[in-house]
């Protein structure tokens, strides 16, 4: 029987799904279905504008949202969030199909599958190496520049789609832009920004004017988040009763097939996933890092659990299921996860009901996509992603921690000058640059004692007791080889400054380790000082510390030093109390 359960708990871990099926209620059905209905109604067009954005035929953007959903919802751990196409995955597509040697091999659609494909295997392979943490080594100021980043590159993308005009590429050349702006398309402009108004309008007015009248959030939630599609459905009737596309020349997404492509488990030559894989690696990270963070903000507010290195495996799955089902790459998309927890969603069911709808859409109603506008899609878009440029985050960033705010403005910056993955990457080597610098120059205080207490602050921020003779030094940090020399240039300078010192004693109480280069550096400092008359003390240190040290001579080096368990012991021994 105990075997059993220990199975039945291994095969929860691995399918988190089974355990909330158990207790599923009729009444998290009825708001599943509702949650689903809605967020199915967001899928459409948002995968049809990702895989747009991508530059990719429109139907990978549904395909994506069919399968990988299924996978997630079997695997992932987060009961709300929604797999399918997002707009940061398809920027970072759009840049690596449009790189040179990848623009070369020729097929988008193959190298956008083997993307797919490859991403998933790298997450699935972070799992296997317990790579789960990885999250936490990518941090917010970095995460916020390069989401401002590319979101900034998405809105500039789009606004040529917007004016019904093609992409320029005119430098300094400013009568390119003149001859640019007198082709631009009325007719396409007027679909445009009528499709952005309506958008507006159902993402705030609307939602404001509806709670006047008392309805349920839920029924203005489902209401407000209709938006979309009816601007897809009015747009595309105006161009089909109008014959916008022949008589104005508006673009439109053309001819999406119907049903589903045949599962596909070969994808080229191995040659061109070769070529194809780091960027695929860029994909996998941004992909799992945005995914964990969006889930965490939803189990947050009902005290549910992610888990990171099962988000990997999901994933992953969700990856390798959108590559063999003719998609592209997945990952957790904030809006629909924002749409979906909003409208009431309990579990995955509500998106295996979302992947439902719009398998039966792909069956059923593609030709009626053939004539949407492009300009349609490009304000979809623009209302997505335009909340994602957060620029006032730097200035607050920066004031509370400079180096933060230099990372977050380098991956900012690098994104727009260089491109997506060499702003991530700056992010990350300049957020790594800026931790060992921290580390390198820790904090030390020289500290004394708050009269009449046994508590011992700063003299720099305190009124304290300090005494001739006595150096008390608290080093806020672990000792390692990147700051052991200056600690070691900090207690020189101070012996400088304070002539008269014959003990010094260094406050344990912030140290979890030292390594064994600074306690080299630290025995040899201990010797000069000693032939200097200068005894070095250690106090309140921890356990794990002093077990480490206790197995090596660095406390036979210390003598006649001591180690005190208080501070205040150390300073009854060696203080001079009538010197003040």
């Amino acid at each position: 029987m105990p075997h059993s359960k220990s199975n039945n708990a291994q095969l929860t871990q691995l399918f988190p799904m089974l355990g909330w099926l158990k207790s599923y209620t009729r009444q998290e059905f009825n708001s599943d279905l509702l949650a689903g209905i809605i967020t199915a109604i967001l899928l459409v067009p948002q995968g049809i504008a990702y895989a747009i954005l991508a530059g990719l035929p429109p139907q990978l953007g549904l395909y994506a949202g069919i399968l990988p959903p299924v996978l997630y919802a079997l695997l992932g751990t987060s009961r709300t969030l929604s797999v399918g196409p997002v707009s940061i995955a398809a920027i970072m597509i759009a840049s690596a199909l449009t790189a040179p040697e990848i623009s070369a091999l020729g097929n988008p659609v193959h190298s956008a599958l083997i993307l797919s494909a490859e991403s998933g295997i790298i997450m699935l392979l972070m799992a296997m190496l317990r790579m789960g943490g990885l999250v936490n080594f990518i941090s917010h100021p970095v995460l916020t520049g390069f989401t401002s980043g590319a979101a900034l590159l998405i809105i500039g993308s789009q606004l040529p789609q917007l004016f019904g005009l093609t992409t320029p590429s005119c430098g300094f050349d400013g009568s390119c832009y003149s001859l640019v702006f007198q082709a631009l398309n009325v007719a396409t402009l007027l679909i445009g920004f009528t499709a952005l108004g309506l958008l507006v309008f159902f993402s705030g007015p609307l939602i404001h004017i509806l709670k006047k009248t008392g309805l349920q959030a839920s029924l203005i939630t489902a209401i407000s988040k209709c938006g979309p599609l009816l601007t897809i459905m009015l747009a595309t009737l105006a161009v089909s009763y109008f014959n916008l596309r022949d008589q104005q020349h508006v673009a439109v997404i053309g001819q999406v097939p119907s049903g589903f492509p045949a599962l596909n488990f070969t994808f080229s030559s191995i040659e061109k996933w070769r070529i194809l894989l780091p960027y695929s690696g860029f994909i996998a990270l941004i992909a799992y890092v945005e995914s964990v963070a969006i889930a965490k903000v939803t189990a947050n507010f009902r005290g549910e659990k992610i888990v990171p290195n099962q988000e990997l495996i999901a994933l992953g799955a969700a990856n390798l299921a959108a590559a063999i089902s003719g998609g592209m790459p997945v990952a957790g998309g904030f809006s629909r996860t924002m749409v979906n927890f909003s409208a009431g969603a309990r579990t995955q069911l509500a998106m295996l009901i979302a992947a439902g709808l719009l398998a039966l859409a792909v069956i059923f109603f593609s030709p009626l996509f053939e004539n949407i506008p492009k300009a349609a899609l490009a304000a979809i878009i623009l209302v997505a992603i335009i909340p994602l440029v957060k620029l006032n985050n730097i200035p607050q960033t920066w004031r509370y921690d400079r180096g933060d705010g230099i990372a977050e403005t380098a991956t900012l910056l690098g994104v727009l000058v260089f491109g997506i993955e060499e702003g991530i990457t700056l992010g990350i080597i300049l957020t790594l640059v800026c931790h060992l610098r921290k580390t390198s120059h820790p904090h030390i205080a020289v500290v004394g004692r708050i009269p009449g207490t046994e508590h011992f602050r700063n003299i720099k921020r305190h009124r304290v007791e300090t005494w001739p003779h006595l150096l008390l030094l608290r080093i806020d940090e672990s000792i390692t080889f990147a700051n052991i020399n200056y600690i070691e240039e900090f207690i020189n300078s101070e012996l400088r400054r304070y002539m008269d010192i014959k003990h010094i004693v260094l406050i344990f109480t912030s140290i979890s380790d030292i390594d064994s280069t600074a306690l080299e550096v630290l025995e040899n400092l201990i010797h000069t000082l000693q032939a200097s008359k200068i005894t070095v003390h250690i106090s309140e240190a921890k356990g794990p510390v002093l077990d480490k040290l206790e197995k090596t001579d660095f406390l036979k080096h210390l003598k006649p030093g001591k180690v005190f368990f208080h501070t205040e012991g150390a300073v009854r021994e060696l203080g001079d109390y009538n010197a003040a």
